[in-house]
């Protein structure tokens, strides 16, 4: 299940639906579809939150979030591995789903939430790999703001 800020839970069936219709209102601007990962671990649990953008370029964005939880996960390297696969994952449903096949050209980017400062340094090589073997554009901190913003505003 899905949230967008202004109209609540969605289906990711809606999901599409919605973004579907968004484009169809501006045909000729450019479109970019965005997703990251984030979490938050805590001694009961750890939180992770996808979110989706749609960015009609120079013209905003349209975003829905969607929250998983799992028992704690305090090893670094593992939740960052499990990011990056719920924002992969996420990727192949909306593809199922059609949104992919509504327009092929739709560039996508997944956002990771490692950068060059801290501990997640370590990862990049890994986890960008990842995603480019698979075909998408990988983006880190600080340029990585489905992840380290969007997602990261709806872990707490």
């Amino acid at each position: 299940m899905f949230i967008h800020p202004r109209k609540g839970p969605m289906s990711l069936v809606q999901v599409v639906a919605d973004i579907c219709a968004y484009i169809e209102r501006d045909k000729n601007s450019r479109y970019k579809i965005v997703l990251g990962t984030d979490s938050q671990t805590s001694h009961r649990e750890t939180l992770f939150v996808t979110a989706i953008i749609v960015h009609r370029v120079g013209k905003g964005a349209l975003f829905y979030y969607a929250r998983n939880r799992s028992k704690p996960l305090p090893d670094l390297r593992y939740r960052i591995y499990r990011e990056t696969e719920l924002s992969l994952s996420c990727m192949e449903q909306l593809k199922e789903m059609g949104l992919v096949g509504l327009s092929a050209d739709l560039p996508v980017e997944i956002h990771l939430d490692v950068g060059r400062r801290g501990e997640t340094r370590k990862l990049i090589q890994e986890v960008v790999g990842w995603v480019t073997s698979v075909g998408y554009t990988a983006k880190i901190k600080p340029e990585a703001y489905a992840a380290s913003a969007v997602a990261d505003r709806f872990t707490k």
